[in-house]
């Protein structure tokens, strides 16, 4: 199937006008001769090291903008599969059975806000449940009752900004990954609860979604496989 036809139908599907500024998103590669593919692969990163398992004929499809040019023909949807209606966030919504009623960050479109009835207890061991053999953290850890919920797809707990935003929109607990030390201390001063789910893992549920958006696309008429490669490092 010819790359630009793929690539018109994705951005009908995801706009990339929905990203937020700034975002590397969109078509990367190195061969600007490759003009037709007959498989799709989505991937969380691409990484110069998986170059030599594809084909040429393969298109990638990552949700992190690669920290390289690939030979092999590469798209990345990124922050407009996150805030888009049925994207990212959304998917989470769903993965963890609450109902979202807006967006966490209205001016971008950046996560969301949920509606809850449910104490912090039976909300960690949902989590618990739904995330197994994951290392969850939580700072203000108290027992409470939880009725609203701020969740943001991936990064959120790095940005010190949409903390305020969560404490702020009066979120009882904020759902993301990356926490930082610092933004651990400024949840303790905002006395708003964390939940800190790792970053892959958290964003999983967006990237099987975007799995079957694609496969199901009837104008799309190739295989589509999802690929896990797990996070970027080991431990000692």
């Amino acid at each position: 199937m010819d790359v630009e036809e793929i690539l018109r139908i994705l951005d009908e599907l995801i706009p990339q006008e929905l990203a937020i500024e700034n975002d590397n998103i969109g078509y990367f590669s190195r061969n600007q001769e490759i003009k037709d593919v007959d498989k799709i692969k989505i991937l969380m990163d691409f990484l110069p090291e998986f170059e030599e398992e594809f084909e040429t004929t393969d298109l990638i499809i990552t949700h992190h903008p690669p920290l390289f040019i690939p030979i092999i023909p590469t798209f990345v949807i990124h922050s407009n599969w996150d805030i888009i209606e049925g994207g990212a966030n959304d998917a989470l919504v769903d993965y963890l059975e609450l109902t979202s009623y807006s967006a966490l960050d209205k001016e971008t479109g950046i996560g969301r806000l949920c509606e809850s009835n449910i104490s912090l207890s039976k909300l960690k061991k949902l989590i618990s449940n739904k995330f197994p053999n994951n290392p969850i953290k939580i700072v203000n850890d108290k027992n409470k009752k939880v009725k609203k919920i701020a969740i943001v797809s991936g990064y959120g707990l790095s940005d010190s900004n949409l903390i305020n935003l969560a404490k702020s929109s009066k979120a009882d607990v904020y759902i993301s990954g990356d926490l930082t030390h610092k933004n651990a201390i400024l949840a303790k001063k905002l006395d708003i609860t964390l939940i800190e789910i790792p970053h892959h893992t958290i964003e999983w549920p967006g990237l099987v979604q975007l799995s079957k958006l694609i496969s199901e696309n009837p104008d799309i008429n190739l295989p589509v496989e999802l690929i896990d490669k797990g996070v970027p490092w080991s431990y000692i």
